[in-house]
């Protein structure tokens, strides 16, 4: 006989997962878990949060955890930027480096019920479950993790930020949070990251030339005659390149199509086609 579905109820939820856990055999893998037991064990109990106040889901390479909605999310925030990364260098520190452990951490908050099968463990469904797990997949934690030296990274959903981190209670600077917009499967969700903003990949420019090596030489415009192809050797101040009646070639590629503007002749310097935003060359936009 099926258990019936739990109502909702509101919990804070916490994710962990550990990185490149796949990558490792079995007996370091064993390891790992083991040691993020304890890890989420110091948090918690930093954070006040009893044995009957949460409720744990093994996932293998990760846990979810659920805390009840008595226990105040900034104690939760401030074991989770203290307690969890000085937990992590102790045990990395004596750790060889095949079990050495890096986390990406998420919190939330949201309705979420237990779905309970007999013979089996876990259950837990959810809409807010769900998008939390989602924002743990994310590429950007997982970019964040990569790019930085710390043991862990955290991120948390907007309900989280917008109710707690941004207005500044103990422990928490709403300026350390940074706003990033993800896109995981078919979900357009957001993400503030704890940590350095991550730099966005520069926008490729052609020819990256100083300003005083641009020229522009015209010829064949004149008497409605057409534009002849004029020689474009390359040089080391830029990019040459040649005009010959409506097409352009970039070293050996052609560009076809009108080129308004353009009578022919050799260009060399920075050459945009279409509307493109470029950072000027102080970096500031």
């Amino acid at each position: 006989m099926a258990l019936p579905l739990t109502e909702p109820v509101n919990r804070t939820i916490l994710l962990l997962d550990i990185e490149d856990f796949s990558r490792r055999d079995d007996v370091a893998q064993a390891c790992l878990r083991r040691e993020l037991h304890n890890v989420v064990e110091d948090t918690l109990a930093e954070a006040g949060v009893e044995r009957n106040m949460q409720y744990r889901e093994d996932r293998g390479d990760g846990l979810i955890v659920l805390v009840s909605a008595d226990i105040p999310k900034t104690a939760l925030l401030r074991a989770l930027l203290t307690s969890t990364p000085d937990a992590l260098c102790q045990y990395n520190r004596l750790a060889s480096s095949s079990a050495q452990m890096r986390l990406r951490m998420v919190l939330a908050a949201g309705e979420v019920a237990l779905d309970p099968k007999h013979g089996t463990v876990g259950g837990l469904v959810g809409h807010d479950l769900n998008q939390s797990c989602r924002l743990l997949d994310a590429d950007v934690l997982r970019e964040a993790l990569a790019k930085q030296e710390t043991d862990c990274v955290l991120g948390v959903s907007p309900s989280v930020y917008e109710g707690v981190v941004r207005h500044g209670h103990r422990g928490l600077r709403p300026e350390q949070f940074h706003h990033a917009a993800v896109a995981v499967k078919k979900d357009r969700l957001d993400l503030w990251l704890h940590g350095p903003m991550l730099s966005a990949a520069p926008v490729p420019v052609l020819g990256a030339a100083s300003p005083e090596s641009s020229d522009v030489t015209a010829s064949g415009a004149a008497g409605g005659q057409a534009p002849t192809a004029s020689a474009a050797a390359p040089t080391d101040r830029g990019v040459a390149v040649t005009f010959s009646g409506a097409n352009a070639s970039f070293g050996g590629s052609q560009v076809l199509g009108d080129q308004t503007g353009v009578s022919g002749g050799r260009v060399i310097g920075d050459v945009v086609l279409g509307s493109v935003r470029r950072e000027g060359r102080s970096g500031q936009s």
